[in-house]
């Protein structure tokens, strides 16, 4: 080959699209399973309000090409198509976006719906982060699947820094304060030990009053609360405030009794999302606040 075919050859691979020269790609999802793709992804379909956000902060934003009802799109300027919700999904909707990639909830898809997606055969990377680090392994894990490693990369080491200050500012802050954190109020629910607000609720310097119930999200009674007696109650529903003041009803409950009810943002903590360390800030905050109450 003379110098000048060798140069035009190169000059033409090097124009290739990106997607015709990428290596495969090989990540394995919290399932376990190996999710492989010949390239990088270029269409992206979000199944959670969480891993939308979690794709936005690995840099894939501009890969997504479909979410699910309710996730907010804060982070694209564009309208997402909408392919369905928590307990339906739109399968033609989907297939109409040509996806090579699925991001899906794990414990957040009705079994029948999950069998669905499985049959259309595109690749579903299945996510449950049930800890901080594993929430900032699925933005690297998006990154690896997206080919954007490097914005991945920059997220998961802020992230990890800003986790590893506050662990270190109220982890071990004495004595534990007793916290109820109130998800729903009818039925009453709350967290079990493996949720990651209990986790949070650790971090904090708190004890969660159920975290002994193995359940990610128990149902309990009103005479449950009584029994535990904790010092503070938490919530971060957007109905919050009202639930609260239904509490005073029981002046014999710690909380009550310091007036430690707090109500947190409902868009940081129990989204699990790009906001999550600001909600735990919140937290952290509410459970010293109440320590020093308690021992003035």
């Amino acid at each position: 080959m003379t110098l000048f075919r060798w140069l035009w050859a190169l000059l033409a691979f090097a124009l290739l699209p990106s997607a015709a020269w990428a290596a495969p790609v090989r990540v394995t999802d919290d399932t376990g399973q190996v999710v492989s793709l010949p390239a990088p992804a270029r269409r992206i379909i979000a199944l959670s309000p969480q891993l939308l956000e979690l794709s936005a902060a690995a840099g894939a934003s501009k890969f997504v090409v479909g979410q699910i009802q309710g996730a907010d799109n804060v982070f694209w300027a564009r309208k997402l198509p909408v392919v369905g919700d928590a307990f339906a999904l739109n399968l033609e909707a989907i297939v109409r976006l040509k996806p090579d990639l699925i991001l899906a909830w794990q414990s957040g898809t009705p079994p029948r719906e999950a069998a669905r997606l499985k049959a259309l055969g595109i690749a579903v990377y299945w996510s449950q982060a049930n800890t901080f680090e594993s929430l900032a392994s699925t933005v690297s894990r998006i990154g690896e699947l997206a080919g954007t490693e490097q914005q991945a990369g920059s997220w998961v080491r802020d992230f990890n820094t800003r986790l590893a200050a506050i662990r270190q500012r109220y982890a071990a802050q004495k004595p534990a304060v007793r916290v109820f954190y109130e998800v729903w109020n009818q039925p009453l629910i709350t967290v079990g030990h493996k949720q990651l607000i209990s986790q949070a609720i650790t971090l904090c310097g708190g004890q969660n009053v159920f975290g002994s119930l193995a359940v990610l999200a128990p149902t309990i009674s009103a005479e449950a609360v009584l029994q535990a007696d904790p010092q503070l109650i938490v919530t971060s529903s957007p109905q919050g405030a009202q639930w609260l003041k239904s509490w005073k009803q029981f002046p014999r409950l710690s909380a009550v009794r310091h007036d430690q009810l707090v109500a947190l943002s409902p868009n940081t903590l129990p989204r699990m999302g790009v906001d999550v360390l600001d909600g735990v800030q919140q937290l952290c905050t509410a459970i010293a606040t109440t320590r020093r109450a308690l021992h003035e």
